[in-house]
């Protein structure tokens, strides 16, 4: 039987414009590049990785009444009964400067309909939340709508992750949604902003574990870009999972690539963590080889190819 996911979160229209290289403060750089539009938004492409590795999932998200689902939302197994029309707002925009040179971007975003998710809007897909194996959410919704989201779960025996991205500049993210998430998955940046340890080697991994760790969260994975993730597992036990080498052309949803695809894999027990993190980076490395968010998102086959290329 497939797995069956919920993903809860934002939704935008990317607008991608390719530079040779980031300018600095007041420079002016040419491109040949015009700007391209594509589908893309944190949750979106979370609900996109994990449908495309086989698992039912629902898409909680909200979006302008300009928007059209079915043309900008198919594919198997990701279920759109669960989006709601905002009546006031424009879809979420996102402004995305790419570098040729490294790949690396550089991200602007006009939350639109999403910052209008309501907890109201939770309510009413109850059932997809109480069937899944696990709810995962980011903060480009309003984080009193993850917190209802993830109160539902906790009642009901569903497994809460949590991506705090982007994470706010000050301020940290309430007690309350860090007691009600199973696992959390930030970047390295997101995670220094939350726990005030910058990530530097193996010791201040385990630093950002340990904080972590002293406020309940029994599960932390922390991606490295390059270098792979560092998790911690239920155990208390700490190590990296290395990425897969690949050239980066696009690097725009690799961890929501590696989000999406992980739980996919991943038990409700948890128990087959690093398996399901190594999955999530095979999935990623297609990801990064490819330009556009949601159009390099890889279906599971592709990953598989990955892995098995992979083995000893």
């Amino acid at each position: 039987m497939p797995k069956i996911v919920t993903i809860l979160g934002s939704t935008n229209i990317d607008r991608v414009v390719k530079v040779p290289r980031f300018a600095t403060s007041g420079e002016t750089l040419t491109t040949d590049q015009h700007v391209v539009t594509m589908m893309g938004g944190k949750g979106l492409n979370q609900g996109v990785a994990a449908a495309r590795s086989g698992a039912t999932t629902h898409m909680i998200t909200k979006v302008g009444p300009e928007f059209d689902i079915e043309k900008n939302m198919k594919g198997s197994n990701l279920d759109t009964s669960c989006v709601v029309i905002s009546e006031e707002s424009q879809t979420g925009q996102a402004y995305i400067t790419v570098s040729e040179e490294t790949g690396d971007n550089i991200i602007y975003i006009y939350a639109g309909a999403n910052a209008e998710l309501s907890v109201e809007d939770v309510h009413a897909q109850v059932s997809a939340i109480t069937e899944s194996a696990f709810v995962v959410a980011q903060l480009e919704t309003p984080i009193a709508t993850t917190i209802e989201a993830f109160k539902i779960a906790r009642q009901h025996g569903v497994t809460t992750v949590l991506n705090p991205a982007p994470m706010p500049e000050k301020g940290g993210l309430p007690e309350e949604l860090l007691a009600l998430t199973d696992i959390i998955a930030p970047n390295e940046h997101e995670s220094y902003l939350l726990t005030g340890i910058e990530i530097s080697d193996r010791a201040s991994m385990e630093a950002n574990a340990k904080y972590y760790a002293e406020r309940g969260l029994k599960t932390v994975i922390i991606t490295l870009g390059s270098q792979g993730s560092f998790y911690m597992n239920k155990d208390g036990h700490c190590d990296i999972v290395p990425a897969f080498k690949t050239h980066a052309v696009d690097t725009t949803a690799a961890g929501d690539t590696f989000i999406g695809a992980l739980v996919t894999r991943l038990n409700p027990t948890l128990d087959n963590l690093v398996e399901a993190m190594t999955y999530g980076a095979a999935a990623s490395s297609v990801t990064v080889s490819r330009p556009g968010a949601q159009d390099s998102i890889p279906v599971e086959d592709e990953v598989r190819v990955v892995l098995e290329a992979h083995q000893d």
